[in-house]
């Protein structure tokens, strides 16, 4: 085994491994070694964290496992992601995302966010309680393809509506998909308000990223 393959198993057992001190050793490691940073992220993270969201979808390991793997993972892109240069292949497209307005959970979002950024994804992440306006002017300002919205409360999911319908008035809702998501949220309703997708879980919704990111 070649240095460079080392380091990449050694992102990967970080990762599988729960371990952020891990990823960020290995994450140091690749960087004075010089492996190209897209090659360590699509190499050694992304095949990481998609087995583990296997693992999750398949019920084998349970949320905490799958928040301190996103941790170890998000721990060693805050490494590589920097030395990407623009332009780079390894930036499918740009999602704004966060928590709809008068909603305060992340633990889903962040999760999300976490496995966009292991896919290549430039991810703005927004936070919780975002207002309507700011989740499309931020999309605006930072040319998002996507604009990910999550709702985990009954009361809140009308908030996803009106992203929608304020991009529609504003003459905007060509420019950038609107992914949904969140406990209440299903199929039916994102085909109701007009989204493009709804992520029922984190695997499911970067796969829809991923799709949208290749054109609506």
């Amino acid at each position: 085994m070649s240095a460079d393959e080392k380091i990449l198993k050694d992102l990967q057992k970080a990762v599988l491994g729960y371990d952020s001190k891990a990823a960020v050793s290995a994450a140091k490691a690749a960087i004075a070694a010089k492996v190209d940073p897209l090659l360590a992220i699509e190499k050694g993270l992304m095949p990481a964290i998609e087995k583990v969201g296997d693992q999750f979808e398949k019920m084998e390991i349970y949320l905490p496992e799958l928040m301190l793997a996103g941790d170890a993972m998000k721990s060693a892109l805050a490494l590589l992601l920097p030395l990407l240069p623009k332009g780079s292949k390894g930036a499918k497209a740009t999602v704004v995302m966060g928590t709809v307005q008068g909603d305060v959970h992340e633990i889903g979002k962040n999760i999300v966010a976490s496995m966009l950024m292991a896919g290549g994804f430039n991810v703005i992440d927004l936070g919780v309680d975002v207002k309507t306006i700011t989740f499309v002017d931020e999309a605006e300002r930072n040319s998002a393809k996507i604009i990910g919205a999550s709702a985990l409360m009954a009361s809140t999911i009308g908030s996803q509506k009106d992203i929608i319908d304020y991009l529609v008035a504003s003459g905007k809702r060509k420019k950038h998909a609107v992914l949904v998501g969140g406990g209440p949220t299903t199929k039916e309703w994102a085909k109701e308000i007009g989204a493009d997708g709804c992520g029922m879980t984190a695997v499911e919704a970067v796969k829809l990223a991923n799709q949208l990111s290749k054109g609506k």
